[in-house]
């Protein structure tokens, strides 16, 4: 069984992903993760990040062990992600990577901006994880003062609608819900509400394709 799940940033569907792919016993890849670490390797490596031939040259040399940077979960990493991942040479080079993981034997979970409509448009089920614009940043502002940095909301919520933008807004795989995705809308739902409406969501699609 392969589970696409997608949506914007901090929305909650990385953690959510990793609790659907350890609830059914499935491989989970974190996609946003290749984006980053290539954002980075550019980054650190002087690279203009808007030369899509030079950001493209990155992404077909990443390797796995680029993906256990921890430095790839930063907000700056975030930044950096979304602007190579506008590049249509980056997402080549990403596509047959993301399309060989979910062929395994067992299927996978990976969760992303583009799982549904352009990586594994024939997955299984697909879900499509959203929250309000100012929900989310206040679940970022929150995650960052927990880890004692001083953030402003104001700023973060600024941050957030200008990546949604920038996303939504790209000629390349913007991101959208696919045509037949289940919407999940966590903006009023705490993870674990959420991981119960996904799995209601999974287990019903299985028994109808049973």
């Amino acid at each position: 069984m392969t589970i696409a799940i997608d949506g914007p940033a901090a929305a909650g569907k990385g953690t959510l992903a990793k609790k659907v792919s350890a609830h059914y016993g499935l491989p989970y890849l974190d996609t946003g993760l290749l984006y980053r670490a290539i954002g980075r390797r550019a980054f650190d490596k002087g690279v203009d990040l808007d030369d899509p031939q030079a950001a493209g040259e990155i992404a077909r040399t990443l390797k796995p062990t680029h993906l256990d940077d921890g430095s790839l979960r930063g907000r700056e990493a975030g930044e950096l992600a979304s602007r190579v991942a506008v590049h249509p040479s980056v997402r080549a080079a990403l596509t047959d990577f993301q399309r060989a993981f979910a062929a395994g034997p067992e299927g996978a979970v990976l969760d992303g901006r583009d799982i549904g409509t352009v990586i594994l448009p024939d997955a299984q089920v697909k879900i499509f994880v959203t929250a309000s614009p100012e929900v989310r940043a206040r679940r970022r502002t929150d995650e960052l003062s927990a880890k004692g940095r001083a953030v402003d909301y104001e700023r973060i919520l600024a941050e957030v609608r200008e990546r949604d933008a920038r996303d939504a807004g790209r000629s390349t795989a913007p991101l959208k819900p696919a045509p037949d995705a289940h919407l999940l809308d966590t903006s009023e739902l705490d993870i674990e509400a959420a991981f119960r409406a996904a799995c209601e969501w999974i287990d019903r699609h299985r028994l109808d394709g049973a």
